[in-house]
């Protein structure tokens, strides 16, 4: 039986390329075969005790029902409190907000400064999900090519030229989701500055691999650096990456007040308020350091390591990447056209990893390091033998 049509602007969104790829992987596995899937983003490591503890206390002591849409305000304070400790960062509790999980708290604020054809500078290679969101707000997403030459990194005369009286936001992600790369406090202050010149352009930051960072690099906001800039700068972040919990899903922002208070206007007619044993959870881990963090930005970056070193005898071109836990791989000497290089890897060598295109950058394939290194060693001889018989 036919059912009535769906909505223009559901048929003209695109799934995520990174849980296609994961979910196939899976399938195929079901299946009995002998996959490899290195596609999602998404740690391997357990969540810490403490923080299974604050859930098991929050449910044993009642914390069952509804909180305030933005979260509890033990929650907020926890938030506020991370901010300033970690990234000199001055938030009052109406200045923050948490969702279900950080890509929900994004889509918020998309959703509560984009109107239709406004224009929103992403850099590429970009997560998957930006121009998407954007899209779906009836925007534009003005994509900005960020090569490996430049590290991935948008510079600031790219950054002026990409805006016009169109541009509404910036989005900016670092460490990058894919490539690893990351905005220096010096490159920041310039991107800054251009910004300063265009004051009624927003600054998206998402920040959610913060604390994955590599060789001593400093970590800085960049609402912090730039004092006429900081109030337009929404910074995004959360625990999923830095302390395990994916499957948890809590995200959070920092903002002015007058836009959260629209972005909870709109998770208040959506999902309201974030599961509150969640919160109670994310709360604990916010504010306390039992060196886990360490412990997985340390792993994180032996994987790294390993899986370069195991491929440097290949043509592969490889930026090392100063954060997060991917390893881009640029597979151009072979092909440009990495959907079908994916497809093919999977198909034969039962090797899953997500095509460049997925994150606006043809000629790439990007590798997650979550794994063990029995299985990165096992999944970089798969891709070896693959490429010898590449055509």
């Amino acid at each position: 039986m036919q059912t009535p049509k769906l909505s223009q602007k559901v048929m003209k969104l695109k799934p995520s390329a990174t849980i296609a790829v994961s979910d196939l992987a899976k399938k195929l596995k079901e299946q009995g075969e002998p996959v490899i899937s290195l596609a999602l983003g998404e740690p391997d490591f357990l969540t810490p005790q403490f923080i299974q503890d604050a859930a098991i206390d929050a449910i044993r002591s009642g914390e069952h029902h509804y909180t305030p849409v933005g979260g509890t305000t033990t929650l907020k304070e926890a938030i506020c409190h991370k901010f300033k400790r970690d990234n000199r960062l001055s938030y009052t509790t109406d200045q923050v907000m948490a969702g279900t999980g950080c890509k929900q708290v994004i889509f918020n604020a998309l959703t509560a400064i984009l109107d239709p054809g406004d224009e929103v500078v992403v850099h590429a290679p970009y997560w998957t999900s930006y121009p998407a969101m954007v899209e779906f707000c009836e925007a534009v997403p003005r994509i900005v090519e960020c090569t490996d030459d430049a590290e991935y990194l948008m510079t600031p005369s790219q950054l002026e030229s990409a805006i016009n009286d169109k541009t509404k936001a910036v989005m900016i992600n670092y460490p990058s989701n894919p490539t690893g790369a990351c905005y220096s406090k010096a490159q920041l202050i310039a991107i800054l500055d251009v910004l300063e010149k265009h004051p009624n352009i927003w600054v998206l930051s998402d920040e959610i691999y913060e604390h994955i960072v590599f060789d001593d690099f400093e970590f800085h906001s960049i609402a912090a650096l730039n004092d006429r800039v900081a109030p337009r700068v929404v910074t995004f972040n959360g625990v999923s990456k830095s302390h395990a919990m994916t499957g948890w899903r809590l995200g959070y922002c920092g903002a002015d007040s007058q836009l959260i208070k629209a972005m909870s206007k709109i998770q208040s007619q959506s999902t309201s308020n974030p599961c509150a044993v969640t919160q109670a959870a994310a709360a604990k881990a916010l504010v306390e350091d039992h060196g886990d963090i360490k412990i997985f930005r340390d792993t994180f970056k032996s994987r790294i390591d390993f899986v370069i070193s195991l491929l440097s005898s290949t043509e592969l071109s490889i930026v090392k990447p100063q954060g997060a836990f991917y390893v881009f791989i640029n597979i151009s000497h072979y092909t440009n056209d990495a959907v079908s290089f994916c497809k093919q890897l999977l198909e034969k060598e039962k090797l899953a990893l997500v095509p460049g295109e997925a994150f606006g950058a043809k000629g790439h394939v990007r590798l997650s390091c979550a794994a063990s290194n029995d299985e990165l060693k096992e999944a970089c001889e798969r891709l070896i033998l693959f490429l010898k018989s590449y055509s």
